[in-house]
């Protein structure tokens, strides 16, 4: 069983920033993948971002490219760095895991509980 915990949501300003924070605890293999998703209010659930464990591959939404970034640390914790956040933005951020992990919600096998990010205009 994997366990997965987001923190560090938060209201801010358009234009400024936030990290996120996913602690994964239980089984984690070098083959998971790790990711982002996120779900606005009357919205689906949509891909954000994503990462192999070892952080060789990264991939990421057509709407957060060149604003967000997907990184690890050796502590079984993956962040998501949110710069020029717009209010478009806005939505409860989920971290996920998964042995696939590509895009399609299918494809992730653990999921966090999520963390609210609310972007002001």
């Amino acid at each position: 069983q994997v366990q997965l915990l987001e923190s560090g949501g938060g209201l801010v300003q358009a234009g400024g920033s936030l990290r996120l924070s996913c602690a994964a605890s239980g089984r984690t293999f070098s083959r998971y993948r790790m990711g982002w998703f996120r779900q606005a209010p009357g919205k689906e659930r949509e891909f954000v971002s994503a990462m192999n464990w070892s952080g060789a591959r990264t991939d990421y939404a057509d709407s957060v490219k060149g604003r967000f970034t997907i990184s690890r640390d050796t502590k079984n914790t993956v962040y998501l760095q949110m710069n020029s956040l717009k209010p478009e933005d806005t939505a409860v951020y989920y971290c996920a895991a998964g042995q696939l992990g590509g895009q399609p919600m299918r494809t992730w096998d653990y999921w966090g509980q999520g963390t609210q990010v609310t972007v002001s205009s």
